[in-house]
């Protein structure tokens, strides 16, 4: 079963259940960034990333200039281990992880959580690459992805138990649009995918096909 498969499911399966009155308030928000998000401009193909150096799940320093040392990164930004479809993505690149590093390449993942927070999504998803915390949403606002809750969302949010100041440690209600950069050694973005509906995520098996391309070039 692909991602977008286990999303769908996912999502049928969630709205068979859920209030249509919240599903309604969560859908007008998807569709109020969606008008505003045009005017961004978040990091794209052919631009250089943006470095940073993040904490990991269990409080070491990840810097991503380091990884493209030793080559190519996938990064992907996500909501927090909060948010279900979150979930399925990063299990999703946990069962490609070895083709990821059979290519050379490594895996990061971004969220605004706290290091106790990303310990416990590693650890419900069995991940075995870096989880990293973006407290405050400094990477995320660099690659021009993060955004802020509007006040029902918020609102809703704090009833179903996800206050985002609780996960993240902070006092804001940013979150990152979610997002999968393929980014090879000298810094150069060669895949960027970015969707402010936060139900669609990059297929994994599209940043590997990134990675192979690119390094078809480099034999070349």
């Amino acid at each position: 079963m692909n991602l977008k498969t286990a999303l769908d499911n996912f999502r049928a399966e969630f709205l068979e259940k859920f209030p249509a009155e919240k599903a309604a308030i969560m859908q007008q928000a998807t569709d109020a960034l969606a008008e505003k998000f045009p005017t961004r401009q978040p990091i794209q193909a052919g631009d250089q990333a943006p470095d940073f150096t993040l904490t990991n799940a269990v409080g070491e320093t990840v810097r991503l200039g380091d990884r493209l040392s030793q080559g190519a990164v996938i990064l992907t930004f996500y909501r927090g281990g909060w948010c279900p479809y979150c979930n399925l993505e990063l299990r999703a690149y946990q069962q490609v992880l070895p083709k990821i590093r059979e290519l050379g390449a490594s895996l990061i993942a971004i969220s605004p959580q706290t290091p106790d927070a990303s310990l416990t999504t590693v650890e419900k998803n069995n991940l075995e690459f870096d989880v990293l915390s973006d407290v405050g949403s400094q990477v995320a606002q660099a690659y021009g992805i993060a955004f802020e809750l509007p006040d029902d969302l918020r609102q809703l949010y704090t009833e179903l138990g996800h206050s985002l100041p609780e996960n993240n440690g902070t006092e804001d209600w940013q979150l990152p649009v979610p997002a999968t950069f393929v980014i090879v050694p000298d810094g150069q973005v060669v895949l960027a995918h970015v969707d402010v509906d936060y139900r669609q995520r990059l297929e994994p098996a599209d940043a590997i096909a990134a990675l192979l391309q690119m390094s078809q070039k480099v034999v070349v």
